[in-house]
């Protein structure tokens, strides 16, 4: 097995004074240096590499992680432009190159930008800014609930556009999201609703209520409140930040949880707080 621009499992063919060979199967024999290797290879070992090309064409193998595959999407740092196009550091001595073609507007050095990883006609790997070009607007093939990873996008009058696993376009809502999030950010998320035309709608948090995720909600409340002298400057109407900056929740959430303890009367709802009771 040989796949350019993705990782890969190989044999070790032989181990010598500069380098080991390995199995690089439709590839030929590929060498890579000592200085990438793990500790003691042996003929038989297996070892994953990531394959890219050099400037002669010739597949590379190497240790070192990209911040992104073939295929994948990620946020990275012009490093170069020239006359061709521009060049990004993706975390390989060789930069991307991305095309002034595939380009959604020029590039300038220092600048950061999303990229799809794809390959050219020549089978050379390369990058993309026409993100729209590459990712699906809707799709069928995920579930609701779904827990999937996200690359923020672009910020809209509704919310964030954000990247579902490498594959289609959701969007995240303004009023629901209780943390500032950035563009490029990699973060979990889940599928909240996918509409009749395959759009998606996502949340940060896990749809649908969880009676164990309240139950232990509501005993980290208890304990807050225990440790600061029975009493929280927090309210049903306290900002989102506010909230998920005390206990790493939604506002939605946490409203539920002390209502549960205010009808379990363990607590009193106050115009500055809460309080134990």
């Amino acid at each position: 097995m040989c796949d350019i621009g993705q990782f890969n499992e190989l044999n070790v063919l032989e181990v010598g004074a500069y380098g080991i060979i390995l199995d690089g199967g439709r590839c030929g024999r590929l060498t890579l240096s000592l200085q990438q290797c793990p500790e003691s290879p042996t003929p038989g070992d297996k070892i994953e590499v990531f394959i890219y090309l050099d400037a002669q064409g010739d597949p590379v193998p190497t240790t070192r992680r990209p911040t992104a595959q073939l295929g994948q999407v990620a946020w990275l740092k012009v490093a170069d432009v020239s006359s061709p196009g521009a060049f990004v550091d993706w975390g390989l001595t060789k930069d991307l190159f991305i095309p002034y073609a595939e380009q959604q507007h020029p590039l300038k050095k220092g600048d950061h930008t999303l990229v799809k990883v794809y390959l050219d006609n020549q089978g050379r790997l390369a990058g993309s800014t026409r993100i729209d070009h590459w990712i699906k607007d809707s799709s069928h093939s995920f579930k609701k609930g779904e827990k999937v990873s996200l690359v923020i996008a672009d910020k809209t009058e509704m919310g964030f556009k954000a990247v579902i696993n490498h594959e289609c376009w959701g969007l995240l809502y303004a009023n629901e999201l209780y943390k500032r999030i950035r563009k490029g950010q990699v973060m979990d998320g889940y599928i909240k609703q996918i509409r009749e035309d395959g759009k998606i709608d996502l949340s940060v948090n896990q749809p649908g209520f969880n009676t164990e995720k309240m139950d232990t909600l509501c005993k980290i409340i208890l304990a807050a409140l225990a440790d600061n002298d029975g009493f929280l400057a927090l309210t049903d109407k306290s900002p989102p930040p506010a909230i998920y900056g005390t206990f790493g929740v939604s506002k939605k959430m946490f409203k539920q949880a002390i209502g549960a303890l205010y009808k379990q009367r363990k607590v009193s709802l106050e115009d500055t707080g809460i309080r134990l009771l």
